[in-house]
């Protein structure tokens, strides 16, 4: 069944990338419903949230679009972004404004729809939700549930 407030049926798929390092060293949002850990670091290079990057796929592009959401406090999109090459990538903005800007400056990458593949109706707070970085034990609990 699909969570209500973070969108997949997976939860505890994220993080994608090097789960224990991100799980002990970033602050993470915790789906209030599911319980799912979330990325919402910004990065020390960029400055930048994870849901800012490029996505491989859509479906990865999913994951972290309540993260998105929950910092803009409305409803994003994921828009499908194709470089000069013909590479595709997925990418949360939120607003077409933020990805008619993000175009403008990238003038080697394009959007034919100009509307996002995928976004909420509306936007919701949460009551259990929690932004805040995990203990050990939630760490290591959260990476067994991962494995089960």
């Amino acid at each position: 069944m699909i969570c209500k407030e973070c969108y997949t049926d997976q939860k505890r798929i994220t993080p994608l990338v090097k789960p224990l390092e991100c799980l002990q060293n970033h602050t993470q949002y915790i789906c209030g419903t599911c319980g799912r850990c979330i990325c919402i670091e910004k990065t020390c290079r960029s400055g930048l949230q994870r849901w800012n990057f490029p996505f491989q796929t859509l479906e990865m592009a999913k994951l972290y679009i309540r993260v998105a959401d929950y910092t803009m406090k409305k409803c994003c999109g994921i828009y499908e972004i194709i470089n000069d090459k013909g590479r595709k990538s997925y990418k949360i903005f939120a607003s077409q404004d933020d990805l008619l800007h993000y175009l403008k400056k990238n003038t080697d990458k394009t959007c034919q729809t100009q509307k996002p593949l995928f976004s909420m109706n509306q936007y919701h707070e949460y009551p259990n939700t929690q932004v805040r970085r995990l203990t050990y034990d939630e760490v290591q609990n959260y990476l067994k549930e991962r494995c089960i």
